[in-house]
């Protein structure tokens, strides 16, 4: 014998107060409460809706900030003449295939991006080697080739390949006499960064910006000197500064960054300069320099990505469980609302409730068991019975709107 399944609850979801009781005077200050309270969630979920639309369209753009990136020189020697005490082999020989004894020096180059100032223990990130903030570097040594044969440039370019990241670089050569190091590093900018060819950039009095920016500095210097064609607004008409870059001839719009690309080249490099001395110790702290650089902002990125992100299972659990109890609220007062009018049109006037309530109810099982004098029809025996039912204001129209049916059906028949 198969058993039963028992029948799903429905899930109340309406919150709405019946407009019966918003419309009583004497629940008029709590149902407008209510109400207030309903229209501040919509406006609020509204907004939050727009608001993580909003986050996801930032997302997808690039999103930068400017750090300050501290560049650290500092060199170490060995082997040196003042340091012959200590550097030696005991028999006083040098190895001439391990370097020992040989005077030498290393040069280092390091770098780290100094903390952002008052920053949230969770928005912090673990911090970027340097070897990811720089897409080249040069150490040129200026010293006799002749003297020095090992080679006196070296040059570090990131690859597209896998590659650890690096804190530094280091440049270890032999030698003992006075070197001026010139260090040349190419910056990895968020968003890339150009410079402008000066034709360009003293029309646009810019240097150096990003691909976007330029474009966007041409197409503002077009809006200002009015350059677009007056009847179709998509053609470009270079005045006397740009027809020396762009050419004479009108161009269409799409065209401006074709064109702007034209005058971009790569950014002007950070040089650094360095005296290394082998004769004398080296310092005790290193020489730094402060550079700022544009990277990814992932802190702002990581709190803005919560925004987007599910609500937590607890949390939506929460609120589904108080939407539930205010639609059961909400649906026990219209029940006692109910109930409050029915007892309270009894309490006024106890005959005549009776006595609709009993032929409202004489209605309701006629029409359900499909029974009396019209077979389910809605009107009683009783009314049929007396005269003033006749009377009613509906009785004349009724009447008339069957009259015009019956003549109607006739006319219909005599033109057959």
């Amino acid at each position: 014998m198969d058993m039963q399944k028992p029948a799903k609850r429905r899930k109340l979801t309406d919150k709405n107060v019946p407009n019966a009781i918003l419309q009583s005077p004497e629940f008029s200050v709590d149902s407008q409460m209510y109400q207030d309270l309903l229209n501040m969630e919509k406006k609020l979920d509204w907004t939050m809706t727009r608001k993580r639309v909003e986050v996801q369209d930032t997302l997808g753009r690039p999103m930068s900030t400017t750090r300050t990136l501290r560049i650290f020189l500092s060199h170490t020697v060995s082997g040196q003449p003042w340091q012959q005490g200590d550097a030696l082999p005991p028999d006083g020989t040098v190895n001439v295939e391990t370097g020992e004894g040989i005077p030498a020096f290393q040069f280092k180059v390091e770098g780290r991006l100094l903390e952002i100032p008052n920053q949230r223990a969770k928005d912090r990130v673990p911090p970027r080697k340097f070897s990811t903030l720089v897409k080249q570097l040069t150490v040129e040594l200026d010293r006799d080739p002749v003297q020095y044969p090992d080679s006196n440039t070296v040059e570090w370019i990131r690859s597209s390949q896998n590659y650890a990241p690096l804190d530094g670089f280091s440049v270890k050569r032999r030698g003992d006499s006075l070197t001026r190091v010139r260090v040349i590093i190419h910056l990895e900018q968020h968003p890339e960064h150009f410079k402008v060819h000066p034709e360009l950039g003293n029309i646009l009095g810019i240097k150096e910006d990003t691909r976007t920016g330029i474009i966007q500095a041409v197409w503002n210097y077009i809006k200002l000197q009015d350059l677009q064609d007056k009847v179709d607004r998509r053609t470009i008409r270079p005045d006397v500064a740009l027809r020396n870059i762009f050419g004479s001839e009108p161009f269409p719009f799409r065209l401006i960054p074709e064109r702007v690309n034209r005058f971009l080249m790569r950014a002007d490099p950070i040089v650094l300069h360095y005296t290394l001395d082998p004769s004398q110790p080296p310092p005790d702290k290193p020489a730094a320099y402060d550079v700022e650089i544009r990277v990814e902002d992932t802190s702002l990125k990581s709190r803005m990505s919560h925004v987007v992100m599910n609500m937590a299972p607890e949390s939506a659990k929460e609120l589904t469980k108080l939407d539930d109890e205010i639609s059961l609220h909400v649906q026990s007062l219209q029940n006692s609302h109910l109930k409050r009018t029915f007892l309270q049109s009894f309490a006024s006037n106890p005959r005549d409730f009776i006595q609709t309530w009993l032929e409202s109810q004489s209605r309701d099982l006629e029409t359900s068991l499909g029974s009396g004098p019209s077979e389910g029809a809605t009107l009683r025996q009783d009314d049929l019975r007396r005269s003033e039912f006749f009377r009613l204001p509906w009785v004349e129209e009724a009447v008339a709107i069957q009259e015009g049916m019956r003549l109607a059906a006739k006319a219909g028949l005599v033109q057959q």
